[in-house]
């Protein structure tokens, strides 16, 4: 790993793939005690999750689905303070076990949003699985139930996190200089 130029900006190295790789295996192996018996569906939050969604659905032994909501809030390196649903959930969630899967939760103005909509659905439960999760630029407060890495309010790009667009393709996840 060694800086790289994204657009117009310079990140230096974060996490490597085989970090963010070994801490799936646990989270999945958590899930997988938890949801024994249980057909949970996976709500992924596109578009950066994917990445994320996909690695830990691949170590799931337990039964389960997949679907995706698209939600945005950034814009360049700054939430826009709004939220706009871009792609709605179409499966019927009543009586099911969810875990919504989000690749990032900074100010959790985001997820808190989808978790209220999602309740108002009545699931038979609802649990997060979160990439990324930034306490300090926090402004709602959540309940988060498996969070593979705290991290510092930096700006990140990679492993499904984009800057404008570009960066979602890398392996590693980089930090802004």
């Amino acid at each position: 790993m060694s800086t790289i130029l994204v657009k117009d900006k310079t990140f230096t190295p974060y996490l490597s793939s085989e970090n963010i790789q070994s801490r799936i295996n646990e989270l999945a192996a958590e899930i997988n005690r938890d949801y024994t018996g249980k057909k949970p569906l996976l709500l992924c939050v596109l578009t950066g999750a994917f990445m994320f969604a996909a690695d830990l659905m691949k170590r799931l032994t337990i039964d389960c689905e997949i679907s995706f909501v698209r939600v945005k809030s950034y814009q360049g390196t700054q939430s826009t303070g709004e939220i706009k649903e871009l792609l709605g959930l179409t499966e019927e969630i009543a009586g099911r076990d969810i875990i919504l899967i989000e690749d990032i939760v900074d100010t959790g103005h985001t997820l808190s949003l989808l978790l209220s909509d999602l309740r108002s659905r009545k699931p038979e439960s609802l649990k997060t699985a979160i990439l990324l999760y930034k306490p300090e630029a926090a402004k709602v407060a959540l309940s988060l139930d498996y969070v593979a890495f705290t991290i510092p309010n930096d700006f990140i790009v990679g492993y499904g996190l984009d800057y404008d667009g570009y960066g979602r393709n890398l392996n590693d996840i980089y930090v802004i200089c």
